[in-house]
């Protein structure tokens, strides 16, 4: 196993807020209200306070899973005291692992019986 793959096992697994704001951040940079808004737009049903929005991300940052953006997307993109954020490298592969994890669980719970095929 290499140096890198090691890294990404040892972010393992992801709290589930921290899997929404990577997924959200894949997707583009964003400000944490925007992470929030985002993740209410998919139809989650447990989406997260902003205390815990910002002490996650906070984390994400020292974990190096994501980063502040230098700029902002667009020079009118709102409130200038908005701190937007962007995936990393490192972050972008572990959501990939932990997509594939948490569908090989999922797999298991299906053949377990536990959830009905085609069940959300």
């Amino acid at each position: 196993m290499d140096r890198d793959r090691r890294g990404v096992d040892a972010q393992l697994p992801l709290r589930p807020v921290e899997f929404h704001i990577l997924l959200s951040l894949a997707a583009g940079e964003r400000h944490g209200y925007g992470i929030i808004q985002d993740i209410q737009a998919r139809g989650e049903t447990t989406v997260p306070d902003v205390g815990t929005m910002y002490r996650a991300l906070a984390r994400m940052v020292e974990s190096r899973l994501i980063e502040a953006a230098a700029r902002r997307p667009a020079p009118d993109a709102g409130d200038e005291r908005r701190n937007y954020y962007r995936i990393t490298a490192t972050g972008l592969r572990v959501a990939r692992v932990e997509a594939r994890r948490l569908e090989a669980l999922t797999r298991a719970a299906r053949i377990g019986g536990l959830l009905a095929r085609g069940a959300k």
